[in-house]
């Protein structure tokens, strides 16, 4: 019997109950609170979740190692996701709201906030003296490093117990996945 992947959410009124299944789990200690939840994986009779649970179980997995790491350093994680982004360049308002997925007015509060908090500036635009980028301020960029580094280190966890062959087939499979639907940049590969 397959769940559908939002059963669980509302079996335990907590989306943490879900977040430490993987990929071809039976039986996983679950991330946030060590505790075990077998009988609500969702998984077919033959012991696999299908697609769509293990990308949207997956999706809640990496939103809760980026929540927890970004409450570790003060940020939200929008905040996080607003510094990880201009880690690359300064962007204007108008891209920030495209690769973000936010509305003028959610992108414009959250620059806002994070600016009051010494991690942005605006800038004038070159292109345009009109518009404004939103680039790193010197502590916002050391800011970015450490969670940026911190993020990795504990995304790159999760697929632990995976063979070598298996994290390049599963690396492989995501950036398919990603690139076919025009995925923005938005958090760099480590190294980059």
């Amino acid at each position: 019997m397959l769940f559908h992947p939002c059963t669980i959410l509302l079996m335990s009124g907590k989306p943490a109950d879900v977040m430490g299944f993987g990929l071809r789990i039976v039986r996983r200690t679950n991330y946030m609170d060590g505790r075990c939840y077998p009988d609500r994986v969702g998984k077919h009779d033959n012991g696999q979740i299908g697609v769509v649970a293990a990308l949207v179980r997956s999706s809640f997995l990496v939103n809760a190692v980026y929540a927890d790491s970004g409450r570790e350093h003060g940020l939200t994680p929008q905040q996080g996701q607003l510094l990880c982004v201009l880690m690359a360049q300064p962007y204007g308002m108008s891209e920030l709201g495209v690769v973000l997925g936010l509305a003028k007015s959610s992108l414009t509060g959250l620059v806002d906030r994070t600016e009051r908090n010494g991690l942005v500036r605006r800038e004038p635009d070159p292109q345009d003296l009109r518009a404004v980028r939103v680039a790193l301020t010197p502590r916002g960029s050391r800011l970015a490093e450490e969670f940026y580094s911190e993020t990795c280190r504990r995304v790159e966890k999760l697929s632990a117990g995976l063979t070598s062959a298996e994290r390049d087939t599963l690396a492989d499979l995501l950036g398919r996945v990603v690139l076919d639907n025009n995925v923005p940049m938005v958090f760099l590969e480590p190294g980059e």
